[in-house]
């Protein structure tokens, strides 16, 4: 059977890590495996634990190590390696800025010399890839006075490692060791498709960045480790990268959803199940927001949306927020998009209920491994009040749920219909089976899976048409058959009832 898998924050929902476990034990055990995201010191930093002051320590506030052991336990346990970057607050950069050349950790970090030893033009220097505004250099002056330019491909406190470097090597080893050690299954390779800069290229996912994840994953194997690549671009790179590693994600399904939807069409997404990779972790939304860029054109690439398709994506994700997704999205230098919806899945469909649980049960009857996050699950709306607060668009989908909403949202219709396909892809023997799929007329997909060992048949039709939107879920197994199309009947369905 397929684990499926919630992506959480364990300070966002549960508030540590024995209260996560509780609700996994509890009222969320039909998930077979769980993403924790960023719980290193400090799992509140400048960006939300992606910015690891202390890599190898579980943040106290949450739990220690045997806290996290007793949360994997018998289900998955799939944590984040930042392969790209360390805080600047971290002792490996503090002691290499004190000491320099006698610093145990130089050589680890990226400087503009270590890339252009003899300088850049302006056209070297504009050609990266960047999913921020501005130049990736951020100046910093070591106890002896000397000046550095150091690479922060993100934020100017995330300072970049030298992957080449020997160091930085030894660095992330040590840290897949803790990792391992800690009860983690699968390692999330986070930002790697920026990890390795080569001049004259835009650096972002080249052959270069391949040969690299060939590298790191053969060092999480040696720990018993899966590897889970984190790449948003064009679709050809997941294509590219997912016979490396165990796992890549299907990003580009959220939007092809979202225009489906959208136009009342299914052609798009007909055109990605022909090629998809079938060892994807398949997800909707995500802490980083709804990716649209993977479905669109690159560098001269058609994409499997058109640059106008995806801008009336963006637009429509825009009137259904009142304007709020265009505010809290962010347009990447030398864009004309941005890379990402700021916003809540269920909020860009105008938290129309059946729409989403199309999207929902589209994701869960795919190949590969159905992810859910915390604040879809619960069937969040934007947290306007968080971005008010922090300024940080992704934060309208990062809601911090105290117990009480929390108990509320594990009530409601929208939450128990999504668990309700949480078990069915679980338990079904069906799942155990071979897949097929068909596109019927302008707006209806058939997704089948088929076990003939156990008699088991499931087959889900949904319609797209806009005003008609529907999905209707057909089981049979040796205990006989049963048809779930209304949101009630998938949120009462449980195995052997």
């Amino acid at each position: 059977m397929t684990d499926v898998e919630l992506l959480v924050y364990a300070d966002r929902i549960g508030g540590t890590f024995p209260a996560l476990t509780a609700l996994l034990d509890g009222p969320l055990q039909a998930f077979g495996s769980v993403h924790v995201l960023p719980f290193y010191v400090p799992f509140d930093g400048a960006d939300a634990g992606f910015d690891p002051v202390d890599h190898t320590a579980v943040d106290p506030r949450l739990g220690g190590w045997p806290e996290v052991r007793d949360l994997a336990g018998s289900r998955g346990l799939t944590a984040d390696l930042v392969v790209n970057h360390v805080s600047a607050s971290s002792v490996e950069f503090t002691d290499w800025l004190a000491r320099g050349a006698e610093s145990p950790w130089d050589g680890m970090f990226l400087t503009y010399g270590t890339v252009f030893p003899h300088g850049a033009t302006e056209a070297e220097l504009t050609a990266f890839y960047r999913p921020r505004p501005g130049l990736p250099f951020t100046g910093y002056r070591g106890a002896d006075g000397s000046r550095h330019l150091v690479w922060t491909t993100f934020l100017p406190s995330q300072i970049d490692l030298d992957v080449a470097h020997p160091v930085a090597i030894a660095y992330l080893r040590r840290v897949l060791r803790v990792l391992a050690a800690g009860g983690v299954t699968t390692v999330r390779l986070d930002a790697v498709g920026y990890a390795v800069k080569t001049p004259g290229t835009d650096s972002f996912m080249t052959p270069e960045t391949l040969a690299f994840v060939e590298v790191i994953g053969d060092l999480a194997r040696t720990e018993n480790l899966a590897v889970l690549v984190e790449v948003h671009g064009h679709y050809t790179e997941q294509l590219a990268i997912a016979p490396l590693v165990d796992w890549v994600y299907d990003f580009a399904l959220a939007p092809l959803l979202l225009h489906s939807l959208g136009t009342g069409t299914v052609d798009r997404l007909a055109d990605w199940f022909e090629i998809r990779p079938a060892n994807a972790v398949t997800v909707l939304d995500t802490h980083d927001g709804i990716g649209v860029i993977d479905a669109g054109p690159a560098g001269g690439r058609p994409g499997l949306l058109s640059e106008v398709e995806m801008a009336e994506v963006f637009a429509r994700a825009a009137e259904a927020t009142h304007g709020h997704s265009s505010v809290a999205s962010v347009v990447p230098e030398w864009a004309t998009l941005p890379h990402q919806i700021n916003a809540t899945f269920f909020s860009t469909l105008g938290g129309d209920v059946v729409a989403y649980l199309v999207a929902r049960a589209v994701q869960h009857f795919l190949p590969g491994r159905p992810q859910t996050y915390y604040v879809g699950l619960l069937g969040g709306l934007d947290d306007r009040e968080l971005f008010a607060e922090t300024g940080n668009g992704r934060d309208v989908n990062r809601h911090r749920y105290s117990a009480a909403e929390a108990e509320e949202a594990l009530a409601s219709e929208v939450t128990r219909a999504q668990l309700g396909l949480v078990r069915l892809r679980s338990a079904h023997p069906a799942f155990d089976g071979q897949f097929t799929w068909s596109a019927y007329g302008r707006d209806v997909l058939e997704l089948r899976w088929v076990n003939a060992a156990r008699s088991a048949r499931a087959v889900l039709t949904v319609c797209t048409a806009r005003g008609a939107t529907s999905f209707r879920i057909q089981l049979a197994d040796a205990d006989g058959s049963e048809v779930l199309d209304t949101v009630e009947s998938l949120a009462a369905w449980r195995p052997g009832a």
